[in-house]
C-alpha cells in the first residue's frame, strides 16, 4: 500500500483476502484499508457455478460492476436477468439480491457500498477463512 498525502494505492495483495466457498473478496477501500467511510470498494472472484445467495443490505446501496464473465443476477426478488462484461448493477439499499456465475470461467466484479461499512458483516460471516495480507 502506497500512501501519498492523505490519499492511498491499494492492491489485493495490501488487504485481507476474504475466501469463501464461493468465491473470494477483496475490500480495497473501506474504513479499515484506508480510512473510507462514505463508500466501500472491493473485487470480487465468483468461481464457476458459485455465487452470492440471496442478501440485502439494510443500510447501503450497492453497485456492482461487471469486469469479465456472465452470470445470472437476481433483483428484487424478480426473475433473474443475465449479465455479462461492461454491465452496471445499481442496487438500493434493502433490495434483495443475488448473483450467480453462469459461464465457463471465474466471474470478476467491482462493488461499492455507500456509505461504507455493509461489507464489515463478511469477516463474521461462519463461512469466511480471511487471509491477511502476506497470507495469500
Amino acid at each position: 500500500m502506497k500512501t501519498i498525502g492523505r490519499c492511498k494505492v491499494t492492491r489485493n495483495e495490501d488487504v485481507d483476502q476474504l475466501q469463501f466457498d464461493w468465491g473470494t473478496l477483496h475490500f480495497l477501500s473501506d474504513e479499515n484499508a484506508t480510512g473510507a467511510k462514505s463508500f466501500s470498494f472491493g473485487h470480487v472472484e465468483l468461481a464457476v457455478g458459485k455465487g452470492h445467495i440471496r442478501h440485502n443490505h439494510p443500510d447501503a446501496d450497492e453497485i456492482i460492476y461487471v469486469m469479465s464473465g456472465e452470470g445470472d443476477q437476481m433483483l428484487d426478488d424478480e426473475p433473474a436477468v443475465r449479465v455479462k462484461k461492461g454491465d452496471s448493477i445499481w442496487i438500493p439499499k434493502g433490495i434483495y439480491h443475488s448473483t450467480i456465475n453462469q459461464g465457463t470461467e471465474a466471474m470478476h466484479l467491482l462493488v461499492v457500498y455507500s456509505p461504507a461499512g455493509a461489507e464489515q458483516v463478511l469477516w463474521q460471516d461462519p463461512g469466511v477463512t480471511v487471509l491477511k495480507p502476506g497470507q495469500h
